[in-house]
């Protein structure tokens, strides 16, 4: 700054008159001038406010402009001369020399010169205004002590008013009685204006606790309704300053006092408005007048909110009441003519059109609780002049149907601010006003017992439904304008449309107010009365149809968002379609949906029917079809692959496109690719929306478009956006669905997100903030997995839930184990955080850590998750050797480790370690099995941890328990009459033609479930399940595949096994070996039944040239059902093989069995190609429905921690509940499903997710739902405590689950 500007130092001066003021006591308190320069020159040390002076703050400003590049330049120049000074103590050796060269420069000294003379001619300025000021001040004070000499010798009591305001700092109460009864009406005119200016002058509580405030208060209100405006005016501001300034009791009285006079006015002055197009000035004194005393009262009745529940609900209740009181107010004679009455609340409507005042009073329960008990005793009145007022508009809406000009008081009012509105405008804003307050009446359950509402001229009450016919009614008669009409969108939010849809909207929100205005048939058939009209191929009689429809569309799909909403469309026939046949709402809506998609419908014309009006029915549509039930229903319909088929279309459209040219018209061809982009994101994200179900997942699967609606909603995930704006959670539903199978996966891979995903968990867990400077340290974690990383960690258990998704990721897949890692190298891919995090093997891979115990503590984790799928486990022991590299950790974990005698050390990690061992070593349920905590002890005495370690197998016997009792050898069970399921069994025959045996074996087995369930076991579980999957499988009714012939091939032996199979074996031989069902040699009868199990399976495969790995090399994964069944057969292969081959021919193999129906050749090529079973596209989609019908805790839980029930019942059921449950359990769940139908493995898991419902609602608080249900096996649950509530579930749902399923 070389120069001083006018402006720059007004502003300096102020600034330095500002600091001086703020220092002034430090500076006053020095004894000399000296010191009081020693306290300037230290202030920065002793005042902590000196760098929030808007002066010092100038000054910094000021030395930066003029010397910011000195310095900079200086830096640069130190720095590349000597790259000591970069850190440590050289940074301060940098800032001296750069201070010393800054100081030395020409730039200094012209700053230092330029400010030095800029501070002079301030503090010179400020020296003679300072003495111009003194000099001010003495004058007046000389004046002023002349006026009040004179002043001594007056009257106290005079009638001139000037002097009380001069003479007094407080008023007297015989100063107050004197102007009482200057006020008096009797007075004259000046008397009492005098006498006003001194009120007004006068400190409010004086005035307000006098002894003659009553009299006072009655004076004051009639002046206030004079004529004469300094009279009423100077009142009012009586009034004004009153109520701003005095507590509720007070301020009550003077709301009162002013509500009975603006009634009176309008009882006196009987004003009226002229109607239709004339016009009415409210600047005529009268209607001003009136206006400005309202404006007053509703400023107060805005902010009176903020205090009245501090006090008595009585002074509350009296100013309701009278508010009430002015509402209520009318003629009883209305004017004749083209005239109309004038009321309170046209003028209340003018001030405060959309009713702030009540929306605030309704707010809270205090005053809304006197509100509505005050309208339905005393006042109710007030709601049917609002009635009567939304009747009104509607019948003028009617009378005007034909009228071709838009009506335009909705587009005037509020614009600009104007003193002449015509009679038209005026009962508009009484419109909008009266809207307003019936829609937050409703809302509530005393509001709506207002209703049924008797009006006059009406023979019926008016109910609720009734009211919200007439509002869709106004909508249908003035529909908002389009998106592309701007030309009044500053008014848009007082059209009727708008204004109705906000009251809609209120209650949508509202289940209650739902179900009682909008959940009602003569609401559906008016809504949907224009789409019906329009598939009938008839004209509807909508003012604007495309801007209309796409009003009723959003309503509807609020509807559909709410469960009860969604079942009205779903299951009630509440609509007339054609042929006077009564329907289902949803089904007109995805007709006309397909009609709009596929342009058939001849009424709506090209230019009417822009993609937006298409995206909002689809968005109808979508609320359905995200849900289970309504995938249900609209299934049949195909509007996946319509939408497919638009995309396809419109994708093409986009690349054909030409790319705007400068200079050659580029706005309509922009404008026109960004609109079809927009139309392409939409039907991309309705696609995506089918990948909210198991089953609607394979719909868009089946479509061709998964990888680019999983890429565009990676897009959207990452911004944090919703899934729509009826959607209250994000995407983290969605994308653990699409998780959950081989396709999805893979296209979330291709898209990026699992890239970005392993990247965000490296910054959090490693890069954390330690490169920046640590002002505050972050505490020290004390959960296994910090608070931070806890969310990267449940995406990762829900990206790797199921066991397809880890193959395609992990298949095939070598670890990096490179010789060396950079600290900057960060994983990408899933392979890349096992090397890092869990495979730590090595002294490299430790040191490429900056927090080795955290995040190997994290990877651990992660595996001990991951191996509770028994397939996921198989598959990282077969390529990674997960086990050997944890015990030769375990090995190196030692205190002394040149030494064998040497103690394992107990930490985080040989704790986690030690629990992954056992948990990946010992196979067992619940009561089976026993896994060690990750808790240490901590009572005196006590080791820290008592339980066993181990290094090499086998493991410690401590972690198994005992083993059931299983007889699969004692005839005396078998045989004994008490056992009626052996009886029943031993006199079977041959029951070919017997159609009841399967009946009556039905009724036993339910009943000995019931009764003796213990007896199902061994030797009699296996004799039913051969003789029942003989019947069935020799029945043609039954028998649902093409019966299966197997014979043995001689080169069976020669089959070789995968490594997964072989270690799938040793797995089930120890298992069999615990239960005390197998021996030791059985080895090579279970990998004799594996082969020829392979054999058959591969010739009931369809040859697929998918690129999945899952189906590259047959089944992925092992077969735990073959394996299940020979250990029920006691390790008999030749009975094994038998069964499973006459259970491939049954329904039932479809669901229980997944290596049988994997790639099936019984299934449509597009299903078998699609990498998803049945077990998940089918009996899972019906859990999920179920839950939601039946145990709606438990689905909302699943909801909000963004897991789904789909992915477990796909991780329980593909491994036959193996560790999950004990082996009993197991039995009773192959039996029951042969036995009762395949149906019963749906209402299994539904029973399962009830009887684990506290624990789920537990564990979703503290966000480690999926972490629960993966690692815990299903404590305390009985097939026999359940089966009664299966037994219900079949009775309600058999027809839909069963009859589903037999259409696969």
């Amino acid at each position: 700054m070389s120069e001083l500007f006018a402006e720059d130092e007004v502003e300096l001066q102020s600034l330095v008159k500002q600091f001086l003021r703020s220092i002034s006591d430090k500076i006053s308190s020095a004894p000399s001038p000296e010191c009081a320069e020693e306290i300037l020159l230290h202030l920065e040390e002793t005042d902590k406010n000196f760098h929030n002076y808007e002066f010092v703050k100038y000054l910094r400003q000021y030395v930066e402009n003029a010397l910011g590049s000195v310095v900079e330049e200086e830096t640069n120049n130190l720095t590349r001369e000597d790259g000591q000074h970069a850190t440590g103590s050289g940074h301060d050796t940098l800032i001296h020399a750069v201070t010393e060269r800054t100081r030395y420069s020409a730039e200094y000294q012209q700053m230092i010169h330029t400010l030095k003379n800029t501070m002079i001619t301030v503090v010179e300025s400020l020296k003679n205004k300072s003495e111009e000021d003194q000099l001010r001040k003495e004058e007046m004070h000389q004046e002023k002590q002349h006026r009040q000499s004179n002043i001594q010798f007056t009257d106290n009591c005079s009638d001139s008013g000037s002097s009380f305001s001069q003479s007094y700092g407080f008023f007297r109460q015989e100063q107050l009685q004197i102007l009482a009864e200057k006020l008096d009406s009797s007075k004259p005119k000046e008397v009492r204006w005098e006498a006003l200016k001194v009120l007004c002058r006068a400190p409010t509580s004086d005035v307000l606790s006098c002894e003659s405030w009553s009299s006072l208060r009655l004076n004051l209100c009639v002046a206030l309704s004079e004529p004469d405006p300094d009279l009423s005016d100077n009142a009012l501001r009586f009034f004004a300053k009153s109520l701003s300034s005095s507590p509720l009791n007070v301020t009550r009285e003077i709301y009162t006092s002013l509500a009975k006079s603006v009634e009176s006015s309008f009882l006196s002055h009987k004003l009226s408005f002229p109607s239709g197009s004339a016009t009415i000035d409210i600047n005529r004194p009268e209607i001003s007048h009136l206006l400005k005393q309202i404006r007053l009262m509703n400023d107060f009745q805005k902010e009176v909110t903020n205090f009245w529940i501090r006090h008595p609900e009585k002074y509350m209740e009296e100013v309701i009441e009278n508010t009430f009181s002015l509402l209520s107010f009318h003629h009883e004679h209305g004017s004749p003519g083209t005239e109309r009455v004038l009321e309170p609340v046209h003028l209340l409507a003018l001030l405060d059109i959309k009713a702030t005042w009540f929306k605030k009073w309704m707010h809270g329960y205090y005053s809304r609780a006197v509100i509505l008990r005050l309208l339905e005793r005393k006042y109710k009145s007030v709601a049917v002049a609002a009635l009567q007022q939304c009747i009104k508009y509607n019948e003028s809406c009617e009378r005007f149907t034909n009228d071709t000009t838009e009506s335009e008081e909705q587009r005037s009012i509020g614009l600009v601010q104007r003193s002449v509105y015509s009679g038209k405008e005026l009962e508009y804003c009484c419109f909008v006003h009266s809207l307003c307050v019936l829609g937050k009446l409703i809302i509530y359950t005393n509001g709506k017992k207002l209703f049924p509402i008797k009006i006059r001229k009406y023979k019926d009450p008016v109910t609720l439904t009734d009211l919200v016919v007439i509002l869709l009614n106004i909508m249908y008669k003035h529909p908002r304008p389009l998106d592309g009409d701007c030309s009044h969108a500053g008014s848009d939010v007082l059209s009727p449309s708008t204004l109705v849809m906000e009251a809609l909207w209120m209650l949508c929100e509202q289940t209650e107010c739902a179900t009682e205005c909008l959940y009602q048939t003569p609401v559906i058939e008016k809504l949907l009365a224009p789409v019906i009209a329009l598939l009938n191929g008839q004209k509807a009689e909508l003012k604007s149809p495309a801007a209309t429809l796409s009003l009723i569309a959003d309503i509807l799909a609020r509807i559909a968002n709410t469960d009860r909403g969604l079942a009205l469309f779903l299951f009630e026939k509440n609509l007339v379609a054609a042929h006077s046949e009564r329907t289902f709402a949803a089904h007109i809506i995805v007709q006309f949906t397909q009609r709009l998609l596929d342009k058939e419908l001849p009424s709506l014309c090209e230019s009417d029917m822009p993609h937006s009006l298409c995206g909002a029915f689809i968005l109808v549509c979508r609320q359905m079809y995200n849900t289970c039930d309504g995938l249900q229903v609209l299934r049949p319909y195909g509007l996946h692959k319509a939408l497919a088929a638009a995309w396809k279309k419109t994708s093409s459209l986009s690349e054909r496109v030409q790319t705007p040219v400068p200079g050659a018209g580029a706005g309509s061809s922009t404008q026109e690719l960004q609109n079809i982009l927009i139309w392409e994101e939409t039907l991309l994200d309705s696609l995506l929306n089918f990948g909210a179900t198991p089953k609607g997942l394979l719909l868009l699967q089946q479509t061709g478009a998964i990888n680019e609606c999983v890429s565009y909603m990676f897009s959207r995930f990452t911004k944090k956006l919703q899934v729509s704006s009826c959607e209250k959670f994000g995407y983290g539903v969605m994308v653990t669905q699409v998780a959950a199978t081989a396709p999805g996966v893979v296209a979330l891979h291709s898209s990026g997100f699992i890239r970005a995903l392993v990247l965000e968990l490296w910054s959090v867990l490693e890069c954390s903030s330690d490169d920046v400077r640590v002002v505050r340290p972050k505490p020290t974690p004390i959960d296994p997995i910090d608070r931070s990383c806890l969310k990267s960690f449940l995406y990762l258990v829900n990206l790797l839930s199921s066991s397809q998704s880890v193959w395609e990721l992990l298949g095939r897949q070598p670890l990096a184990n490179k010789s060396e890692y950079t600290l900057r190298e960060m994983p990408t891919s899933i392979p890349d955080l096992i090397d890092r995090l869990i495979a730590v093997n090595s002294d490299v891979k430790i040191h490429s850590l900056f927090r080795y115990e955290e995040s190997h503590t994290f990877g651990l984790r992660l595996l001990n998750v991951l191996c509770c799928n028994l397939d996921s486990f198989l598959l990282l022991e077969s390529q990674y050797n997960i086990c050997s590299m944890l015990l030769q950790s375990q090995m190196r974990n030692v205190t002394d480790p040149d030494s064998s005698e040497g103690t394992i050390i107990i930490d985080s990690l040989s704790v986690e370690r030690n629990h992954v061992l056992v948990r990946v070593s010992v196979i067992g349920g619940p009561s089976e099995r026993r896994l060690p905590p990750r808790d240490l002890q901590e009572g005196e005495g006590e080791h820290p941890y008592p339980w066993p370690w181990f290094s090499c197998y086998p493991v410690p016997r401590c972690y198994t328990l005992d083993p059931p009792d299983i007889l699969h050898t004692s005839p005396v069970l078998c045989l004994s009459s008490d056992s009626e399921i052996s009886a029943f069994l031993s006199s079977w025959k041959d029951p070919k033609n017997d159609g009841s045996w399967m009946e009556a074996c039905r009724t036993l087995y339910c009943k000995v479930m019931a009764s003796k369930p213990n007896v199902l076991t061994g030797k009699v579980l296996a004799d039913l399940l051969e003789k029942v999957v003989a019947h069935l499988s020799n029945s043609a009714s039954e028998c649902f595949f093409s019966p299966a012939r197997y014979k043995e091939e001689k080169t069976v032996k020669n089959a070789v096994l995968s490594s997964v199979e072989q270690l799938g074996i040793n797995t089930c031989l120890k298992y069999g070996i615990y239960l005390r069902l197998l021996k030791e040699e059985a080895a090579n009868d279970l990998a004799l039944l594996m082969k020829h199990v392979k054999i058959f399976l591969s010739t009931q495969r369809v040859k697929t040239s998918s690129e999945l790995i899952t189906h590259q090399e047959g089944y992925p994964g092992h077969d735990w059902l073959a394996s299940t069944v020979f250990l029920i057969m006691a390790g008999n292969m030749e009975k094994s093989l038998c069964l499973l081959v006459s259970l491939s021919s049954l329904l039932t193999s479809a669901f229980i069995w997944p290596a049988r129906i994997h790639a099936s050749i019984h299934f449509p090529k597009e299903v078998a190609e699609s990498g998803i079973p049945p077990v998940y596209w089918c009996t899972a989609h019906y859990v999920e429905m179920l839950l939601k019908a039946e145990v709606p805790l438990v689905h909302s839980a699943f909801k909000m921690s963004g897991f789904t029930p789909s992915q477990m019942c796909l991780h329980w059921l593909t491994q036959c509940f193996w560790n999950y449950l004990d082996w009993t359990e197991i039995c009773h769940y192959i039996c029951t499903c042969v036995v009762m139908g395949p149906d019963y493995q749906v209402y299994m898991c539904v029973a399962i997710f009830k009887h684990l419902q506290p624990d789920i609602l537990q564990h979703t608080q503290s966000q480690e739902l999926q972490v629960f249900l993966k690692e815990e096996p299903i404590q305390g649950f009985s097939f026999t405590n359940h089966l009664e509530f299966m037994g219900v579930l079949e009775h309600k749902y058999r027809d839909i689950v069963l009859t589903d399923m037999k259409m696969i």
